[in-house]
């Protein structure tokens, strides 16, 4: 029997926005498998998802690298993939699609495009627009794409909450990929400190650090949520976000996961994209773009959380 395949390497907020993509795709494939490549960094995560079948691994290796370039083919002919679902649409895949995958069909921005449209005009929709037409050219019905599903990806808090916190708390994102430094609003110290002066007597301010955040997270006045030592994993951060009162982030994954579960928060926007681009505002959650975030004070972060918590 053939299979189904769906690219989408990451990262962890690009993976949560697809989860919609994934069951769409599943609920249309109900007598094949669905398989996601990823990158490594997810693959125990996304494993546990319910619309797909298993998920393999790539090492995303430079392509100049023939013997990567041989094993992902070796490891992709065993699964007889017939279609491609390419929702990652970068290079690389392009490449997998041209010498990897070559007689499959596939599906990505590319195979979307109207006549007269190119890909640069198609990637300035909305990320989940760019999705929804992607798998309507396939003829797939998109019934979550934009209403997305993570209840599978939650985890019993009890053992946590009882450690940091016994009352609501508000939860703070202030890092994102040092690649993108751009993202961080520098002011999230002062933040915290106006917070806790506001609502010392109602809210705890917490913080979830990634692993390669957690001294960055020392310096700042919050408690700092580990799990044994360590940085929490993905299901405990969903939940953790789940449980939230508020959320106040910068545009990063954890930001992404709070939109999509509905939740009441504030997510800070510099000029290196828009929110409407990446599909993450929303009734409950919402953007505060600015052209510089060097320049946004804290006052007015403030303001705009109080019209939500007040």
């Amino acid at each position: 029997m053939s299979n189904i395949l769906i690219i989408k390497h990451g990262s962890l907020g690009d993976l949560i926005q697809a989860n919609g993509a994934i069951k769409d795709i599943k609920e249309f494939y109900t007598n094949r498998k669905v398989f996601l490549l990823t990158s490594e960094p997810y693959s125990i995560f996304m494993s546990e998802c319910p619309y797909i079948d298993g998920v393999l691994i790539d090492k995303r290796l430079p392509r100049w690298n023939l013997f990567f370039l041989y094993n992902l083919k070796k490891l992709l002919s065993k699964y007889n993939f017939t279609k491609v679902f390419d929702l990652q649409n970068s290079g690389r895949t392009k490449f997998y699609k041209n010498f990897i995958l070559k007689n499959a069909e596939w599906s990505s921005s590319q195979s979307t495009l109207k006549p007269g449209e190119t890909k640069k005009d198609f990637d300035t929709y909305p990320v989940l627009d760019r999705m929804q037409k992607q798998l309507q050219e396939s003829q797939i019905p998109t019934k979550y794409i934009k209403n997305i599903d993570l209840s599978w990806a939650s985890k019993d808090l009890s053992r946590l909450a009882e450690k940091y916190t016994n009352r609501d708390y508000i939860l703070i994102f202030p890092f994102s990929s040092k690649k993108h430094k751009i993202k961080r609003w520098p002011f999230f110290k002062d933040l915290i400190s106006s917070i806790r002066r506001d609502y010392k007597n109602k809210y705890s301010v917490l913080i979830a650090p990634g692993p390669n955040e957690i001294e960055e997270a020392k310096i700042l006045n919050a408690k700092i949520v580990m799990d044994d030592g360590r940085a929490v994993d993905i299901k405990t951060l969903i939940s953790l976000i789940h449980n939230a009162k508020f959320i106040v982030s910068n545009d990063t994954g954890p930001a992404h996961i709070a939109s999509h579960l509905n939740k009441k928060g504030l997510v800070l926007f510099g000029s290196h994209t828009s929110a409407k681009k990446v599909s993450i505002e929303n009734s409950y959650f919402k953007a505060l773009s600015v052209e510089n975030l060097n320049n946004l004070n804290v006052n007015t972060v403030m303001d705009e959380i109080k019209k939500d918590l007040n």
